[in-house]
């Protein structure tokens, strides 16, 4: 899911799991300080975007499968497959389709990702400061407590923040032969005129929902597996440990989260291109819906292709951050 986040993160969304790692006890100057904090960003917007563009062909198939359920009967939702969706839009779209959509999630991911990392510093530290919570620093529990919160609270800041081109990002990729959004600007400018400014958040609800628990428990079982890590396998490559953490920190969250996100999907679809609305009801009405006309799995359709590219999508993005935050602070130490 941002992951979304996602808010693919979740993202989600999708989004959807993302993490940092723990900054260094040191005391600094203002500018230092600032320098730092510029890091932070520049790190967590290169690396969300950078994982996403590598992963954008997985990333669309799932948002193509989540979406097959508003308006496709059941003859052809039982033909669904990857191999059988991926073959349809190189025959019909082009090789180039695979990453319709991919300059919006950049534009969505890079402030995304920084508000991301950076609040995600800034509320671990509040949360230390907590009466209750600092005395329990070195306790495991209250540890895993603060990564659980700090994530939490920051997915939910970066979604709110980043919400209408996460809603711009669905449209696009979820747009086949048929072209009704000609791109970012064309996008906010229609929904905004056809559908008022609170159609740039149709599903806002389902996403803070998801993408509060998906990036948390990416970000816990991040810090966990990696402390854990880290305790038993003090000199294995800060790299290689951030590559496999990361990954099956993403494996988790995407699962426990990815009912959510495809209601969220669905929701930011509902009136596009003038169709009419599929869900009439709320949120647990919705739920209700898929489950009576697509069973239990229609929540999950779409899964597999979240799999394959959570794996080094969350990967390439722990790393990248990690590795950009090492090379910054070596630079930051020169000037």
């Amino acid at each position: 899911m941002q992951t979304e986040a996602r808010v693919g993160v979740v993202v989600e969304g999708g989004a959807r799991a993302l993490s940092s790692q723990k900054k260094q006890q040191r005391p600094v100057q203002q500018q230092q300080s600032q320098i730092g904090t510029v890091s932070q960003l520049m790190a967590g917007g290169v690396a969300g975007a950078l994982s996403k563009t590598c992963t954008a062909p997985l990333a669309r198939l799932t948002i193509l499968f989540q979406v097959q359920g508003m308006h496709s009967d059941v003859a052809t939702l039982r033909k669904a497959s990857i191999w059988h969706e991926a073959s349809r839009i190189l025959r019909e779209e082009g090789f180039r389709a695979f990453w319709k959509g991919n300059l919006v999630t950049i534009a969505h991911r890079l402030p995304y990702s920084s508000v991301n990392f950076y609040s995600y510093e800034h509320y671990k530290k509040f949360l230390h400061t907590i009466p209750g919570l600092e005395s329990h620093r070195k306790n495991v529990g209250g540890d895993a407590f603060v990564h659980f919160v700090g994530g939490g609270m920051a997915g939910i800041t970066a979604a709110s923040v980043t919400y209408p081109l996460d809603l711009v990002r669905t449209r696009l990729a979820a747009q086949t032969n048929v072209i009704y959004y000609r791109g970012i600007l064309h996008a906010l400018r229609t929904i905004s005129r056809e559908e008022g400014v609170r159609g740039l958040y149709k599903g806002l609800g389902a996403t803070l929902l998801g993408v509060g628990p998906n990036i948390a428990i990416s970000f816990s079982a991040y810090e966990t597996l990696r402390s854990f890590w880290q305790s038993h396998r003090p000199h294995d490559p800060t790299v290689a440990v951030s590559l496999a953490c990361g990954s099956l920190s993403g494996i988790a969250s995407s699962t426990a989260t990815f009912p959510l996100d495809l209601v969220r999907r669905r929701k930011q679809l509902e009136g596009a291109g003038g169709r009419a609305r599929v869900y009439t009801t709320g949120l647990i009405g919705t739920f209700k819906h898929i489950i009576r006309t697509e069973g239990f799995w229609g929540l999950y359709r779409g899964i597999m292709p979240e799999y394959y590219k959570v794996v080094p999508g969350v990967g390439i993005c722990f790393m990248t951050y990690e590795t950009l935050k090492l090379l910054l602070a070596d630079v930051t130490a020169k000037l």
